[in-house]
This record gives C-alpha cells, sequence and structure tokens, in this order.
C-alpha cells in the first residue's frame, strides 16, 4: 500500500459573511504529517483547527495552497479519510450494527464479509453484546465507540477527528483516551486529532502543532517522546510547557482580537 504522507503548503481559506466581507480562518498554514504518524492541532476556540481538519478531509476547498495526500491533491472527500466528530454523527433509527455497516455496504462488499468486518471492529471497541442496541440506549462513551468503529470498518489510512471526546465526560473520556491508543496501536494510522485539551493532546500525540489565534497559523510543532506518557511528571511538565505556549493567544482569542 503506498505511503500516505499528508503535505499541507501554504494553505489559507476564508468564509463569506453576511455583510459581503470576508473571515480569515487559516492563512498560510504548512505541515507535513508523515505515514501513520498522530498529530494533535492545538489552539485557542475559532484558530481554524477543524477548518483545516475538514480541508484535509475534503469537505472544505483551500483558496490558495495545496494539500496532498501522498502525490495526490485534495479535491474531494475520499474512501482513503475517515472523520469521526465530537457529537457521534450515528444514524439514531439504526442499531449499533446497522451503523457499523452502512459505510460497509457503501462499499458494495460482500454480505459475509461486512457481517465479519462489522463484528470485528464492534468487538475492537468494546461493544461486544451491544449489537442490536440504537444509540439512545447507549451512554456518550458507547456512542462515540459505535462512532469510532462505523469509522474504522471501512478501514480508511488517514483517520480524521474533530475533538472525539469533547462531549464526554472527564471520567470517560480518560477510559476512551485510553481505548484510542489501543485501537491505533493493534491497527495504526495516520491520525490527526484536533483536540483544546492540552493535556490530553500530550498523551496521544507524536506530535503537537500549535496554532495561533485566528486567522490561524501553525506556530509551533513539539515532539512527543513517548517516554513522556508513562511518566506522569514528564507529562505535567510538558502540558505545562505547551499551555504556555497557547495561553497568550487563547487571552487575546478570548477578548475577540
Amino acid at each position: 500500500m503506498p505511503s500516505k504522507n499528508i503535505s499541507i503548503e501554504h494553505v489559507s481559506h476564508s468564509y463569506g459573511l453576511r455583510s459581503g466581507q470576508k473571515l480569515v480562518a487559516l492563512d498560510d498554514v504548512c505541515i507535513d504529517v508523515r505515514d501513520k504518524e498522530f498529530v494533535a492541532l492545538l489552539g485557542p476556540s475559532g484558530c481554524g483547527k477543524s477548518t483545516l481538519l475538514y480541508m484535509i478531509g475534503g469537505f472544505l476547498p483551500a483558496e490558495t495552497g495545496t494539500i496532498r495526500i501522498g502525490s495526490d491533491p485534495v479535491r474531494g472527500p475520499g474512501p482513503d479519510r475517515g472523520i469521526v466528530f465530537q457529537h457521534f454523527a450515528l444514524f439514531p433509527w439504526l442499531t449499533v450494527k446497522a451503523n457499523v455497516l452502512y459505510g460497509l455496504k457503501k462499499l458494495g462488499l460482500p454480505k459475509k464479509e461486512q457481517g465479519k468486518r462489522a463484528q470485528e471492529f464492534i468487538q475492537m471497541v468494546g461493544l461486544a453484546g451491544f449489537e442490536d442496541s440504537l444509540p439512545s440506549q447507549l451512554s456518550g462513551g458507547m456512542k462515540q465507540r459505535a462512532a469510532i468503529a462505523r469509522t474504522l470498518a471501512v478501514e480508511p489510512q488517514i483517520l480524521l477527528m474533530d475533538e472525539p471526546f469533547g462531549a464526554l465526560d472527564a471520567q470517560t473520556r480518560t477510559v476512551m483516551q485510553n481505548e484510542l491508543r489501543s485501537i491505533i496501536a493493534r491497527a495504526p494510522k495516520t491520525v490527526i486529532f484536533v483536540t483544546h485539551d492540552v493535556q490530553e493532546a500530550v498523551l496521544l500525540a507524536d506530535r503537537v502543532a500549535v496554532m495561533s489565534r485566528r486567522p490561524g497559523r501553525i506556530c509551533n510543532i513539539i515532539d512527543i517522546d513517548p517516554g513522556i506518557k508513562s511518566s506522569p511528571q514528564a507529562c505535567f511538565e510538558m502540558t505545562e510547557y505547551l499551555w504556555g505556549l497557547i495561553k497568550n493567544e487563547a487571552t487575546e482569542a478570548s477578548k475577540g482580537h
């Protein structure tokens, strides 16, 4: 399978306002993400983290610059990229298994293979026994597990995650962070993970891209040594260091500047 490096070169994006003016969300963003690397995008609210994620997913165009996956420019969504949203985005009328099967049916896989693969990923995320449950019968953490299983089942090479644990309580969030680490260890993928949570970025990522307040630019890229994740003191120190990098940006953003 060819390498799935992501190359983001001088990318900008604006939103049109009712007044006819433009709101510049991203300005001259550059970053390369290596194949099977886990990169967290960290920055203040409104800095364009999610906008950049949706551009990589092919849901928004780049006004200037280029996003490439391997050697191919991104021109729209594709099966090589799967996205997990903050608010689960499950079909409420479908069971857990039917939600996971949805994308597999779209791929046109044989029915037996669909069932086998759906069950494999339901078990991988710890939802065995809940195959016939509707989303309304699940806790927040279980809904997010189902959403992750549905995305992983189609076997994308790139996983785009937009604050996937942001709506969960603190205890469930910690459990889901550990689950995600375990899942990625078993089935390595290129992951781009949007978060406001500095400690979450340290615990999960290989590198953290720190973004400025709007218009968003990448102002620092920090390597996270794997040993930090198993040392509470080292994790705390790195969290404090990263918070120091974004504190001024977050303060200015909160003033509406």
